[in-house]
């Protein structure tokens, strides 16, 4: 495999950068290849460059590692650019959703769906509009790798707004089929799931040894699991019969009744707080102890990123469990230009989405109402338009005031002013 030039954008991210440091150290065959981390926080990015440095010595990966806060810089040459971006994440997620709760809106997490997904999308867009804008004139044929939220809407935003080639990343469907391994006691499971971003439903569930059915096994269980126990997923899978991923909070973003059947306990943000003091517990811990370190860089993160590198560079032909892209009838009972999430192959020649056929009628239905979301949002986000990101609004299923949608909409147009100058 020869070497090639990798860009992070967004490597000072305590949960985001070791993870992909990580996962470039043990891409196989990766060796001579540049990995260039990026990031507008220059104090956090010098101390991943420093983890950087250490991994790659203790590792013998014998990779370049190079680090800028300026983007332009770092582009030039390169043939892949991982994303994950956000700005002020967690203070500006907690308005995201308390204003529309204030209005009476009610949404499970506000991050991808609802009115909270909106002023994310609307904050999101027009930063990974102008990577893209920066790819195109310095590395037009690099493949974009995106990790960030609203993952359709972004994708969707790139595949309709720029030439730049870009696939969307999510580890969800892992952990539901790892979910599912504990519930049912059935170690070696095959899934494929098909869908949109955070709302995929598994279309078979089958013994990797065997190839046996497992749905009615799954389904059995469901039945006599525990009343608080993934509410929301066992009545979707009861309604619509089949299994939904990845998980009842971002399974309920898009869906106006799931507050009724999960409550309104919101996003962890306690929890997230004590997750990262953690991971710098490690960063610290890597940077200072050797031995660790080279314990450390043993193992994978579990995201795919450089799985698909590695497909393109070496021609793998490697099966993908769920990756983001133009739908161009991968489902054939959704839009050709959706984003829709579904297994797929890498090879030489990129990332080629499977075709899996319809979803159930019911199943359908309820992903292009969203998929009309979508090109609302991504309309809104690229004209600055508050008529057509009010239509967003009231087309979402989470919204059922059009007065509560207006007042919202307002509310968080101008809190988030500063980071939303196309609304200026």
């Amino acid at each position: 495999m020869r070497p090639t030039k990798i860009v992070v954008i967004g490597a000072g991210s305590a949960s985001f950068g070791p993870s992909s440091l990580r996962d470039a150290i043990n891409c196989e065959g990766l060796s001579g290849s540049t990995l260039v981390l990026v990031d507008l926080d220059a104090q956090r990015l010098e101390v991943m460059a420093r983890l950087a440095n250490r991994l790659n010595e203790v590792s013998g990966a014998g990779l370049t590692i190079e680090h800028t806060t300026d983007r332009k810089k770092a582009l030039p040459g390169a043939e892949f650019v991982i994303t994950s971006i956000a700005m002020n994440r967690e203070a500006l997620w907690k308005l995201d959703w308390e204003i529309p709760l204030k209005h009476g809106i009610k949404q499970i997490m506000g991050e991808n769906g609802g009115p909270g997904g909106l002023a994310h999308a609307l904050r999101n867009i027009p930063v990974i509009l102008d990577i893209c804008r920066d790819m195109e004139k310095l590395c037009p044929n690099a493949l974009l790798v995106n990790f960030s939220n609203p993952e359709s809407r972004l994708c969707l935003a790139v595949s309709k707004h720029t030439s730049i080639k870009s696939v969307g990343l999510c580890h969800g469907i892992f952990g539901s089929i790892d979910r599912i391994r504990r519930a049912i006691g059935v170690s070696d499971i095959n899934a494929i799931a098909a869908g949109l971003n955070h709302f995929t439903w598994m279309l078979s569930i089958t013994r990797a040894s065997t190839g046996e059915d497992l749905y009615p096994l799954v389904r059995r269980k469901s039945r006599e699991s525990a009343p608080d126990e993934m509410p929301l997923t066992r009545y979707l899978l009861d309604a619509f019969g089949l299994y939904p991923s990845p998980g009842d909070d971002h399974i309920g973003e898009y869906i106006g009744y799931a507050w009724e059947i999960m409550g309104l306990k919101g996003y962890n943000f306690d929890g997230a707080r004590e997750y990262r003091e953690n991971l710098q517990v490690t960063i610290d811990r890597l940077l200072s102890d050797g031995d660790f370190a080279r314990e450390y860089v043993k193992g994978r993160s579990g995201e795919i990123a450089f799985n698909i590198i590695r497909g393109i560079l070496a021609d793998t032909n490697e099966l993908l469990a769920a990756v983001n892209i133009p739908n161009n009838g991968c489902i054939t009972n959704l839009p050709s230009d959706s984003v829709v999430e579904v297994p797929a192959v890498v090879g030489a020649n990129g990332v080629m989405g499977l075709c899996v056929g319809d979803l159930p009628d019911g199943i359908a239905a309820m992903c292009n109402t969203q998929i009309g979301v979508q090109r609302l949002v991504v309309e809104a986000a690229v004209t600055g338009s508050r008529r057509i990101a009010l239509q967003a609004m009231l087309a979402d299923p989470v919204v059922q005031s059009a007065e509560a949608a207006a007042k919202c909409l307002d509310e968080l147009l101008s809190v988030h002013a500063p980071y939303l100058p196309r609304f200026g």
